[in-house]
Formats: C-alpha cells, sequence, structure tokens
C-alpha cells in the first residue's frame, strides 16, 4: 500500500495547525507535573482554574474583537470600575442580581463609548481603548477616593462559591466558553466577524453593515468584562479600585497564543481556552518552583512577543498557499 507524500504533508499541515495548541498544553502539563509533583493535585489544578477565570473570560472578548479587526486596551480598568460600583451597590441594597446587573450595564457603556469612538469617529482601536483605560481606571479611583472597599458579605458568593464540586468561577467560565463558541460558529454574526476581520473591504462589497457587527461585537465584550468585574471583586473579598492591573494583556496574551491572529479573520474560543490555560499553568509553575517575579515577567513578555513571532509567520505562510493555489487554478 503507497502512501500519497503530498496527501500526508497535507494531512500533517492541517493537523498541526489544528491541534498544535492542544499539544502545547499536554507538554506543558507533562513537564510540569516531573519538575513539582503538587501539580498535578486536585487543589493546586482547582486554584489555577479559579484564578484563569477571570482572564480567559476576558479573553473571549478580545478573541471576538481581534477576529473583527479590533481590540480592547481598556478591559481591566473597565472590569475595575464595573466591579467597585457593583460591590458598592450591593452593600448599598444587599441585592446580588441588581449588584450583578449594575457591572454589566456599567461595562456595557463603557464598551459602547469605544465603539463609537470607532466608528462614528473613525478612531484607531488602540487610541479609543487606550482613552477608555485611563478614563475608567481614573473614575474607579474617584468614585472610591482610591480606598478599598471592605466587608462585603454575601457577594463572595460569584468568586468563592462551588456549584456541586465545581468553583463558581469555573462555571461561569465553561457557560460563556460554549456561548463565545457558539456565536463564532453558529450565528451570522459570528461570520459576519471573520469576513470583516478577514477583508473588510470584501465584507462592505458582500453587504456586511461593518460598523453595526463591530459596535456589537464591542457590546458583547462588554457583557463579558462586567461579568468579570463581578468574579474578580468577589474573588478578592473586596471592592478594588486599582484590582485587574495589566489583565487585559494577560487576556490578549491567552488569545493570540490560542491561535487568534492579529491581522484578524482567524480564532476560536477553544484556542483561547487553551492558550488561557498555556498562560495559567506556566505561571503557576513557575511560582511552584519559586521563580524570581522578575524573571516571570520576562517570561511572560517573550512569550508574548513568540506568539505575535508565530502568528505573523503563520499568515505570511497562508497567504503563500493561497497564492500558490491561485497560481496552479490558472495554469489549469
Amino acid at each position: 500500500m503507497k502512501i500519497n507524500a503530498g496527501s500526508f504533508n497535507q494531512f500533517w499541515s492541517s493537523l498541526k495547525n489544528r491541534y498544535s495548541i492542544l499539544l502545547v498544553l499536554i507538554v506543558l502539563i507533562a513537564v510540569s507535573s516531573l519538575i513539582n509533583p503538587n501539580f498535578l493535585t486536585p487543589t493546586n489544578l482547582s486554584n489555577v482554574s479559579r484564578q484563569i477565570s477571570v482572564t480567559t473570560i476576558l479573553a473571549f472578548g478580545e478573541t471576538i474583537l481581534i477576529i473583527c479587526g479590533l481590540l480592547d486596551l481598556s478591559s481591566g480598568s473597565v472590569l475595575a470600575l464595573s466591579g467597585v460600583l457593583s460591590v458598592s451597590v450591593y452593600k448599598i441594597t444587599g441585592s446580588l442580581p441588581f449588584a450583578f446587573f449594575v457591572a454589566i450595564a456599567v461595562a456595557v457603556f463603557a464598551n459602547f463609548i469605544n465603539g463609537l469612538m470607532v466608528t462614528k469617529f473613525k478612531t484607531p482601536p488602540f487610541i479609543a481603548t487606550l482613552a477608555m483605560q485611563a478614563m475608567a481606571r481614573g473614575a474607579a479611583l474617584l468614585y472610591t477616593n482610591g480606598q478599598n472597599i471592605y466587608q462585603i458579605g454575601g457577594y463572595t458568593v460569584f468568586g468563592q462559591g462551588f456549584i456541586g464540586f465545581i468553583p463558581t468561577p469555573v462555571v461561569f467560565l465553561l457557560v460563556f466558553f460554549f456561548l463565545t463558541w457558539y456565536l463564532l460558529k453558529h450565528t451570522r454574526f459570528g461570520r459576519s466577524l471573520f469576513a470583516i476581520g478577514g477583508n473588510e473591504e470584501a465584507a462592505v462589497a458582500s453587504g456586511i453593515n461593518v460598523n453595526r457587527n463591530k459596535m456589537i461585537a464591542f457590546l458583547v465584550n462588554g457583557v463579558l468584562v462586567g461579568v468579570a468585574g463581578v468574579l474578580f471583586m468577589s474573588r478578592v473579598n473586596s471592592g478594588l479600585p486599582n484590582g485587574a492591573i495589566n489583565y487585559e494583556f494577560q487576556a490578549l496574551t491567552s488569545s493570540i497564543i490560542g491561535g487568534t491572529s492579529f491581522s484578524g479573520g482567524v480564532g476560536t474560543a477553544g484556542g483561547t481556552v487553551a492558550g488561557a490555560f498555556i498562560v495559567g499553568f506556566l505561571n503557576n509553575i513557575m511560582n511552584l518552583t519559586n521563580v524570581n517575579s522578575y524573571l516571570q515577567q520576562i517570561v511572560r513578555g517573550a512569550i508574548i512577543a513568540l506568539a505575535v513571532i508565530y502568528d505573523i509567520k503563520s499568515k505570511s505562510s497562508r497567504e503563500r498557499k493561497k497564492l500558490g493555489t491561485i497560481t496552479g487554478s490558472e495554469k489549469k
């Protein structure tokens, strides 16, 4: 039985592109378990899952935005603003549902402004969300006068509770993973995002309302940021106006490592989860082995650089393959 070399190479290339991130995750788990025997204990895995839940939910929002050619540098600051306002409302009213609603409403409003700046005033997403980053953090500090909010009582149920034997934040992560996967894979809106990120001019020519879809993408991101704000404040048992600093970069890192292309038009919810666990497990094993905190920052920066380089090379490879296919078709 002869094996066609071309078919095998095509199969291997497809397999590598689809599952390389899972292979990296499996190798990291195996190596980490050898380095430290405590790594695979149920307690440690539960702690890691709880810790990355917030940044992974943020990463789902970043994935949705990046796929359509956008990004959000304000998510950590908006998380802090929505979270402290939610905690404050809970302390005044004692209503968990209303406090949850307030967090989402604040984050959605902030992202509406982001979307308005990008779609109406044609501000580059980098600049628009960078401005929101400063405004939201300033608003959180102004509202609390720079002071943390303590004694939040039953509010901790969101971030410290359990549903069965599963930590509540992990349940939220699983729910929003499924919703993000469904939105990207099985909705017209999701297909529009890929089209806009892949080629915005072609998307306009095909009748897609680009500005409308970009605005919706920001609003969906706002919902995710609001939920993350509730989980974060609940987990740390206080309202921290200076909390979640650089969380937007952790979310971006998880998304990019998970295969979302900075160029737009490429990304999956599953890849983002895998990327988030790679970042979480890497941080965890460095902490377990007492790696210097400054060195940890260098490692995180290097990971971002490598992920972007890989993204650029992958894009170049895809473009060469497309060009080769077109050239081959013309010759025929």
